[in-house]
C-alpha cells in the first residue's frame, strides 16, 4: 500500500506542518502527541495529568483508524525531565495489561511549547 494520510475526527490539530498520521504497507505511524485535549481543554499542568491525556488522545486516534492499543507495536516517550519516569509508566502500563509494545523512554532538552512535560509517538501494525 503506498503512502496515505488519513483524516482524523478525534486527534489534536498539530502544531507545524506535519501529519498526525502517516500509514503505510501496513504500518501506522503517529507523530509525538502532547497534553493538547482537542475540545479545547487546559494542558494539565501536571505530568500524571498529560500522560493521561496523552494517552486518550492516541486511542482516539488509533480508532479513527480502525486501531486500538493491542496494535502499537513501538512507542517513543520523550520526558523534559526524567524524574518522572515512574509516574508515567505507570500512567502507559495500565493501557497495556499484557504484551506492552516495545518502547523507548528519554530525556530531551525542550518540548515543543514550555508547558509541555512529555510526548510519545508511536508506530502500530495492522
Amino acid at each position: 500500500m503506498p503512502k496515505q494520510v488519513p483524516l482524523l475526527s478525534g486527534a489534536p490539530a498539530p502544531l507545524a506542518p506535519y501529519s498526525v498520521v502517516t500509514e503505510a504497507n501496513g504500518f501506522v505511524f503517529v507523530s509525538g502527541q502532547v497534553a493538547i485535549d482537542p475540545a479545547g481543554g487546559e494542558t494539565p499542568g501536571d505530568i500524571a495529568g498529560q500522560s493521561q491525556l496523552i494517552m486518550k488522545n492516541i486511542g482516539k486516534i488509533l480508532a479513527d483508524v480502525g486501531l486500538d492499543y493491542p496494535d502499537i507495536v513501538k512507542t517513543t516517550i520523550f520526558l523534559a525531565d526524567i524524574a518522572d519516569y515512574g509516574i508515567v509508566n505507570e500512567i502507559y502500563g495500565g493501557y497495556f495489561p499484557s504484551e506492552p509494545p516495545a518502547r523507548s523512554a528519554v530525556q530531551v532538552a525542550a518540548l515543543p511549547r514550555a508547558d509541555f512535560l512529555v510526548e510519545i509517538e508511536l508506530i502500530a501494525c495492522r
